[in-house]
């Protein structure tokens, strides 16, 4: 009886510890919310792969990409052409240095519903996705989210945490194109000087948008 007793009570222990555990998706669900909680700044080289349907790589671009939450960030090409792309908290800043031109759109109308959204860790960010589920891959783990707005262009995003830090992200977009960004030399929660989330355009350079109010005014040189 007493032997009996002991093993029911083992089972009990056992069963009650199994689930405890969390699940794969709970982790998945975690890491992003960390991200975007826990991740204050962000500073990043990367290298990006755009992929065809038929799994061929059609350009390879590479550059820097800085984060400075609530809402900014800016994600610079250096090669093979420069382009920088900055979110200073009300516009979206689009400079393409060999076109000399400047895009801008306010911050909120350009990134909703894009994985961009999810760089600057606004506080209903996750509010515009579904979690897709999570897969454990070697030393990877990747969380999917998926647009609850089926037309903003992308189907769904793929973020890979190595250590629990991302360092990947795969968008497919709807036209079957792939792209996947490598993050390295990553540093976390480290100073980011305040001017490089904020964008001046040059002199004698096309504008083409309206900005929204409350960004700095427009001069006559951009930021380094």
């Amino acid at each position: 009886m007493i032997r009996k007793t002991f093993f029911l009570l083992a089972l009990a222990v056992a069963t009650s510890g199994a689930q405890a555990q969390p699940s794969v998706d709970d982790l998945g669900e975690k890491l992003v919310n960390d991200f975007l909680t826990d991740v204050i700044t962000l500073e990043s080289h990367f290298e990006q792969s755009l992929i065809d349907a038929e799994g061929s790589i059609i350009e390879r671009t590479s550059g820097t990409l800085e984060i400075a939450r609530p809402t900014r960030f800016r994600w610079s090409y250096s090669e093979p052409y420069e382009q920088w792309l900055v979110a200073d908290g009300t516009n979206i800043w689009s400079y393409d240095l060999d076109l000399e031109q400047v895009t801008v759109k306010p911050q909120s109308e350009a990134l909703a519903n894009t994985p961009a959204l999810l760089l600057g860790g606004s506080e209903n960010a996750l509010e515009q996705f579904d979690f897709g589920g999570t897969t454990v891959e070697e030393i990877t783990t990747w969380v999917r989210l998926e647009p609850k707005d089926k037309k903003s262009g992308f189907n769904r995003v793929d973020l890979g945490f190595i250590d629990d830090e991302l360092r990947r992200m795969v968008f497919f977009d709807n036209l079957e194109q792939t792209t996947l960004v490598v993050l390295y030399d990553v540093k976390v929660n480290e100073p980011i000087d305040d001017a490089r989330f904020e964008f001046q355009v040059p002199d004698e350079v096309d504008l083409v948008g309206t900005p929204a109010i409350g960004t700095p005014a427009i001069a006559e040189t951009a930021n380094p």
